[in-house]
């Protein structure tokens, strides 16, 4: 029963709140998030052959493994897609397939994650911002972009958004990690727990502080406005943190304080529950999450 309860809740809370596993961790850092960082001029490759399918682009002198589909309209923004940690395009592919029929999508394997190269060493929401911009110079060029991220790839795309106004003309989150999960997690988990919850504790601590595939530190920050860009939060309506006893009730209240809280990315934001889904809302009720993205899309466009 121990491995049981312990096994559920840490593939509930670390899928939920990064997204990743304890497998393949291998470092530790604690980066201070610089937003201007990912603005530094990459070159812009919209005159490059559109992307069909799955190929190798170079970003920041890495391979980085990119994915796209459907066909683009003149005025219409690209919807690119982030994958939770642990995630990858694969994950993605049926959302995508199924977006594609109204609108050009792309999604990428983030350094560490998926076909794409491994890091050099420790990243930070600077790095990882960096490689994103150059991901969206190769499949949108000067055309606006949504961003839709699930889980971790939802708090990069909330942290990415603010400071590129001039692209990002969209965001959908999708049961995003809240901008303050670490905090959430001691004061929910205290440090006098015992058995499966503080080996629960200490293994998020631990992947929020950079051991995790991706070698990226999470680093707890505040929300920042992105203006009035349309912005859909989605949140999942099944209670499965709960799992761990004593301790869930609380978790599941700091996730859902966290998933109001980014409505305060826009002025123009609104928050949907899922009823029937847990973390990954876009495979337990894939038609709320196309749903949303067409929508804000429509609204970007």
């Amino acid at each position: 029963m121990l491995r049981t309860i312990k096994r559920s809740v840490v593939v509930a809370l670390c899928c939920t709140a990064i997204g990743a596993g304890l497998a393949g961790c291998e470092s530790d850092a604690m980066d201070d998030w610089d937003p201007l960082a990912g603005t530094e001029q990459t070159e812009k490759k919209a005159d490059a052959a559109p992307i069909d399918g799955t190929q190798k682009v170079k970003v920041e002198g890495k391979q980085v493994n990119v994915s796209c589909s459907g066909d683009a309209a003149e005025g219409k923004p690209v919807v690119v897609l982030l994958h939770g940690a642990g995630d990858g395009v694969d994950k993605l592919a049926a959302l995508q397939k199924t977006l594609s029929g109204k609108n050009r999508v792309c999604s990428y394997d983030r350094l560490g994650s998926g076909a794409s190269d491994q890091p050099d060493g420790p990243q930070t929401f600077a790095s990882s911002g960096k490689v994103l911009t150059g991901v969206l110079d190769r499949v949108a060029g000067e055309s606006p972009v949504v961003l839709a991220g699930h889980s971790l790839g939802g708090l990069i795309a909330a942290r990415y958004a603010p400071e590129h106004k001039d692209r990002v003309k969209g965001l959908v989150l999708m049961d995003a990690t809240p901008s303050t999960m670490t905090a959430d997690i001691k004061k929910a988990i205290p440090e006098s727990a015992k058995g499966p919850a503080a080996e629960l504790r200490a293994q998020n601590l631990a992947i929020f502080a950079g051991q995790n595939p991706e070698k990226l530190a999470v680093p707890d920050g505040k929300v920042e406005s992105a203006g009035d860009i349309p912005v859909e939060v989605l949140t999942h309506g099944k209670p499965y943190l709960a799992a761990l006893p004593t301790y869930g009730p609380l978790l599941e209240k700091a996730w859902s304080a966290g998933q109001r809280d980014w409505l305060a990315l826009s002025t123009s934001s609104k928050l949907t529950t899922a009823e029937k889904s847990e973390h990954y809302i876009y495979v337990d009720q894939p038609e709320i999450a196309v749903k949303a993205i067409e929508s804000v899309a429509a609204l970007a466009g």
